[in-house]
Order: C-alpha cells, then sequence, then structure tokens
C-alpha cells in the first residue's frame, strides 16, 4: 500500500506536519476530540470546539463505540461498567441521534458469560437499538468464540465475518482475532478473505463501504502486534470503490490514515487507554491519574452524506 510522494506528511497529535513513513495520518492520541475530513483527497482535522467544524446532518449517522473490556479491574480502571455507561450517555445525547452502533470487539475482558450479560445490559439504555458487532481477542479466549457467536454472531459466517446494507451504504464485519499468538499480527485468513471478495463483486464502484474489525487493518506497530498480516489482500477488493472507510479498535486510542481512496480510524477504548506505538517496553494497560481517565476515553460518532467522497468522524471524549 504505497503512497505517492504528495502524500508524505504525517501529522503528529499536536497537528505539527512532519514528513515520515510516506502516507497521510491525523493522530490525536490523547482522545481530545477532532473532526476528520477528506475532501478532494486531502485529509482536513479540526477541533470539535469550532462550530464551523461540525456537519449539517447526513443521510446517515452512527457511533462507534470499542473495547469495553468488562471484568478489568486492575488499576488502570477499575469501573469499566461505569465508563461504558458514561459512554452509553454521550450516544444517548447526540443533538443528531445515531441510527445504530457497530462495537469493534474485545466486548469482555475474559469471555465469561457474567461480563457478556453486563455488557448488553448496559447497551439496552442506548437509545440506538440496532448494534452490530465484531469480536476481540478477548471475547474468544475460552471457547474459540462460540458463545459470543451464539450471542452476536447468529446467521454469520465463518468465525463471525457478515455484511449488511444501510441507506445505500454497505458495511463489511470481518474478523482478524482467531488464533492469535501473544504480540502477534492480526490475520484474516483464505476463506474470509475469498467471501470478501465475493461479497463486494456485485457491488458499484460509487457504492460508499465501511469495513470494521477488531485489529488495524494498516500496520500500526508491527512490533506490538498492531496490524493484520493479510491486510492488503482484502484492502485489494476495495480499490475500486470511491469511497472507503475502515473502522476498529484494539489500541485504545485514535488515529487516522488516507492511503487513496481508503480512510482509516481507530477509536479509543471505553476502558482504559494504552501507550502510543513504541513508547512503552510493551503495548497494555496504562495507568493514568484519575482525573486524566476520561479525557483518554471516548466513543466516535460517524456521518455519511450522500454525494459526498468519505464519511466524517468525530471522536469525543468521556470527560
Amino acid at each position: 500500500m504505497a503512497s505517492g510522494k504528495n502524500d508524505e506528511l504525517l501529522f503528529d497529535h499536536n497537528h505539527d506536519a512532519v514528513d515520515r513513513r510516506g502516507f497521510l495520518k491525523c493522530m490525536a492520541w490523547a482522545g481530545t476530540g477532532a473532526l476528520c475530513v477528506v475532501q478532494g483527497g486531502v485529509l482536513k482535522s479540526f477541533s470539535l470546539s469550532d462550530a464551523q467544524s461540525r456537519h449539517a446532518k447526513g443521510d446517515l449517522s452512527f457511533v462507534q463505540i470499542s473495547d469495553s473490556h468488562m471484568g478489568f479491574n486492575k488499576a488502570a480502571n477499575p469501573d469499566v461498567a461505569g465508563t461504558l455507561q458514561a459512554a452509553v450517555a454521550k450516544i444517548n445525547a447526540l443533538t443528531d441521534p445515531a441510527e445504530f452502533i457497530l462495537h469493534t470487539g474485545d466486548i469482555t475482558h475474559l469471555s465469561k458469560p457474567v461480563e457478556f450479560d453486563q455488557v448488553q445490559q448496559i447497551l439496552r439504555s442506548a437509545k440506538p437499538k440496532e448494534i452490530f458487532f465484531v469480536p476481540g481477542e478477548h471475547d474468544v479466549l475460552e471457547d474459540d468464540g462460540q458463545q459470543y457467536r451464539e450471542r452476536f454472531g447468529k446467521n454469520t459466517k465463518g468465525s463471525g465475518w457478515y455484511s449488511f446494507d444501510k441507506k445505500g451504504v454497505h458495511f463489511v464485519a470481518l474478523v482478524n482475532v482467531m488464533n492469535l499468538k501473544a504480540g502477534g499480527m492480526g490475520l484474516l485468513g483464505t476463506d474470509q478473505l475469498a467471501w470478501l471478495e465475493d461479497d463486494v463483486r456485485h457491488l458499484s464502484n460509487s457504492t460508499p463501504i465501511v469495513v470494521f474489525a477488531h485489529m488495524p487493518l494498516w500496520n500500526i506497530y508491527p512490533e506490538w502486534g498492531w496490524g493484520t498480516d493479510d491486510s492488503a489482500q482484502a484492502l485489494s477488493y476495495l480499490k475500486r470503490f470511491g469511497s472507503v472507510t475502515v473502522l476498529n479498535g484494539h489500541i485504545h486510542q485514535t488515529m487516522q490514515k488516507v492511503e487513496g481512496n481508503i480512510t482509516f480510524h481507530t477509536a479509543a477504548s471505553t476502558a482504559f487507554p494504552q501507550p502510543q506505538p513504541g513508547k512503552a517496553d510493551s503495548a497494555g494497560p496504562m495507568k493514568v491519574p484519575a482525573e486524566q481517565l476520561r479525557s483518554l476515553l471516548g466513543v466516535s460518532d460517524v456521518n455519511y452524506m450522500r454525494g459526498k467522497r468519505a464519511l466524517a468522524v468525530i471522536d469525543s471524549t468521556l470527560q
């Protein structure tokens, strides 16, 4: 997935432009709210405090949440139920109500029935009643994902992949967390790749595509397993479409990258933050002062307006 020289621009978390690694990326690691929009192939980011940055209500809006890790009770956040409830309150308070929720995995921390039960109970209070899930590696620990599929993956294919359509947008849910080794990269596998190729074959080039998975479909930091080994093959099936948005969780911080027609966006966790790539010995729960925690957690509000090339993604914190 090489980029041209005109795209060799990286934005750090203060939105300072630096030349590095040949891709365009907007990063708001601290979870500060940002609206990122592609206009004519150029990524623009705006502070949520700037009223001019907000888009008018589009044809479709939905919310992404991720990494609720229900059952986690360590010092990084001893009350993950409380922060998930705060995320639901944030969703319910949206001026333009979301039509549905995407949860991009690690619903639970240890795949225990009581953890799944608690998440389902909390999400019942969300105004959007339709919720779509993909599993994280923490959701398939005990039984190779059978319990997850019984609860959230009925009528899905293979280990839980599926697709659906909403108001002209085609959504594809991928599973890249099966049979992971500690610190290893995600993997889609040949069966799922063949299904994906066939799933999008009949779609017109103008169909907006939203792909969501748990682990990133771009290599953020392979040293920590933050990527997917066979993502390039999957993305090759999407290059003909004019607008593709890829949403994931797993890394517990917001990052965005644009390559051609594809915008990649990772979501903050509702449970606990993780270190910036390479800024610690390893990935994992990061303890911060209690008064800072909710500023590092958040939700993403995604808005689609017919005729626009890209979806607008607004990240907001739980603070």
